[in-house]
């Protein structure tokens, strides 16, 4: 009740009066394997998939939509992909030339504007809403970045253009691939009313199916439902949910990115049997976590709160364990990983280590931060 009662006191403001924001999410069109298609013509128009190999255990990184169309994507096991679509032709990752080619992007933004928060190498937000460019028109900028793109890198990017990120990034998806929407401030009301619960960032599979088992598949049932029941059945989650359902966002775009966690993990070629295995190859995925958070910390300031193991078992099911931890420990991995294998005690396919970091503004990140000043 007490919850209840705080949740209630939020601001979840629908104030009309205040003046929108113009957002821009561009979203590179299968950015991969386009950038493989661009490098190699004889591609065009066949199914691609960026990846490992299937005899190796590799996963697909990214596809096109030839291979799309077949039922391939992303994060799925090769071997799989190539089952779905024999004719799949494979092209190894090439992530120097992918961060180039993104950097190239970027420098392209920033013809329109500073204020940009990029999500991954393919994909960013841009706040215009007080550049003078195309006459103020975010539509008009979002027209032109996307040529930019075509006419300088031969690639596809996808825009949505609306008053805050969540209905931008929304956008960017409905005419993909190489399309644009704009949802204007007067047709927010209406566009969310139908938009579907999936569409709201955080809805995975266990939200969706209680919502769905609560009668709620669009943001108009949501809003139906009202703050109180949404904090009811999802806590602390029911104020964004409502938020959302209203088409209200006030996230600002970030210039700076703050490191939340950092991992690293391996998919074995052949299972590891037992768990003597799986330490032998610790020290190996150790060694690289501490390069992966040395190149990390010149960039920031970070101090961990937890440690994280992460196994996956040959039969797919996966299990992640934490402790406590200010600092990287190969101990206590090793425990955190023995413990993680007797809760399945068979054959494991994937071993993955991980740092949690305290937030910048924790009294332990900002201490870190005055030393590393001096």
């Amino acid at each position: 009740m007490l919850l209840l009662v705080h949740l209630m006191d939020q601001e979840v403001s629908t104030d009309k009066t205040s003046i929108p924001r113009k957002i821009i999410h561009i979203d590179m069109d299968c950015f991969f394997a386009a950038v493989e298609v661009r490098e190699n013509p004889q591609l065009n128009g066949k199914p691609v998939a960026v990846g490992g190999k299937p005899n190796t255990r590799g996963v697909v990184a990214a596809c096109n939509y030839e291979a799309r169309k077949f039922g391939v994507h992303s994060a799925m096991p090769m071997s799989l992909a190539i089952q779905k679509c024999p004719e799949l032709i494979i092209t190894p990752v090439q992530m120097d030339l992918y961060k180039a080619v993104s950097a190239e992007i970027q420098q392209i933004f920033h013809k329109y504007t500073d204020i940009i928060e990029p999500l991954s190498l393919d994909e960013a937000y841009l706040d215009v809403s007080d550049v003078t460019h195309c006459n103020g028109s975010a539509t008009l900028m979002a027209q032109e970045i996307r040529q930019r793109i075509f006419d300088t890198q031969r690639l596809t990017a996808s825009a949505g253009v609306a008053p805050n990120k969540f209905l931008a990034k929304v956008a960017s998806d409905w005419h993909k691939p190489n399309g644009q929407k704009v949802i204007t401030p007067d047709e927010v009301p209406n566009f969310v009313k139908s938009l579907p619960v999936k569409a709201i960032s955080g809805v995975g599979k266990v939200t969706a199916k209680k919502m769905e088992s609560l009668g709620l598949h669009t943001c108009g049932d949501l809003g139906h439902i009202g703050l109180a029941g949404l904090v009811k059945h999802f806590g602390r989650f029911g104020v964004s949910l409502y938020q959302y359902s209203q088409g209200i966002d006030k996230r600002p775009v970030k210039n700076h990115w703050v490191r939340k966690s950092l991992s690293v993990e391996d998919t074995f070629a052949d299972d590891l049997p037992d768990s003597d295995a799986c330490l032998q190859v610790l020290p190996m995925l150790y060694k690289e976590l501490l390069r992966r958070l040395e190149v990390a910390m010149k960039k920031q300031p970070l101090t961990a709160k937890s440690l994280i193991v992460k196994v996956r078992f040959n039969d797919f099911e996966t299990t992640t364990i934490q402790c406590p931890g200010v600092e990287p420990d190969e101990t206590a991995y090793r425990h955190l990983l023995l413990q993680a294998w007797k809760r399945g005690q068979r054959p494991v396919r994937l071993i993955g280590l991980g740092l949690q970091f305290n937030p910048p503004d924790s009294p332990e990140q900002l201490q870190l931060f005055e030393t590393a000043k001096v």
